[in-house]
């Protein structure tokens, strides 16, 4: 079956875990309850590998949109994040947050399952698929489905713990289109998911009351002394330290990039 969503509008049971399509008889029960209240604007059905999901638009104040999210009672000041490809995250206070890495994590098993799915028979113009073949290639999207999962997963987490504990977090704008054209880096840059990052981050934000503040895609933050603000042009994608010819400071690069993001963002602040 092709994977396009099919939309709809109707009424959902709102006390239970019910949900009612046209030309189907009785309701389907969902995996989870609905939990917001307000006005349904759509009701998109899709699928994905062998599971069915439906995403549910809905009008609703704010308010009700942020019980999701647990508050803690006091929210640090300001942190600077850099994403990469060796780690998928590095803050400014030193943490380093490995990401899924479920690409290379599932990359052997879904290399065998495909070869296995290019030996069927598959169907050619106007002809019959082989039940061989429909088996095989189900098995293949449940392993993409599987490391989907796995890069969200991780990516929701992160982006909650931040949205929910600093007022002020610096990222990079990234270029990622530019980034995947290094063939070098594109699967771990792909791993990382670095625009979804970014997407899930500014509206966890909002709803969280912090502030997403972009540097430039430009702006050098590897390469800039976090101690003096000298910066080091010579600095190689393969130096992981270096010292800074000014100051003489030893730099990690991805915690003094952390470093300048979390400056670069109080910065733009105090100057708005």
């Amino acid at each position: 079956m092709d994977y396009t969503a099919l939309t709809c509008l109707d009424e959902i049971g709102r006390g239970g875990q019910a949900l009612k399509i046209p030309n189907l008889d009785s309701p389907l029960k969902m995996a989870e309850p609905f939990r917001y209240s307000g006005k349904i604007l759509a009701v998109t059905i899709s699928r994905k590998a062998d599971q069915w999901y439906a995403s549910i638009t809905v009008e609703t104040d704010i308010s009700d949109a942020t019980k999701t999210y647990r508050f803690p009672d006091s929210k640090n000041q300001a942190i600077g994040v850099d994403l990469g490809a060796e780690a998928l995250a590095t803050l400014s206070d030193g943490t380093v947050i490995q990401g899924s890495k479920a690409t290379r994590q599932y990359a052997d098993q879904l290399a065998r399952a495909q070869k296995s799915l290019s030996r069927k028979i598959g169907a050619k113009k106007d002809e019959k698929k082989s039940n061989n073949y429909r088996k095989q290639r189900k098995r293949v999207a449940k392993i993409h489905k599987r490391i989907t999962d796995a890069r969200h997963d991780t990516l929701h987490k992160l982006t909650t713990f931040l949205a929910v504990t600093y007022s002020v977090i610096g990222i990079e704008d990234l270029n990622v289109k530019g980034m995947l054209a290094n063939h070098k880096l594109a699967k771990h840059i792909a791993d990382g998911a670095f625009y979804e990052f970014k997407r899930q981050l500014l509206y966890k934000a909002d709803a969280a009351g912090a502030q997403v503040v972009l540097a430039d895609p430009f702006f050098p933050s590897s390469k800039t002394c976090s101690h003096c603000g000298a910066v080091y042009g010579g600095l190689k994608l393969s130096e992981r330290e270096w010292d800074c010819q000014s100051c003489g400071a030893r730099h990690h690069r991805d915690i003094n990039a952390a470093n300048n993001l979390e400056k670069m963002a109080l910065a733009k602040l105090q100057a708005s």
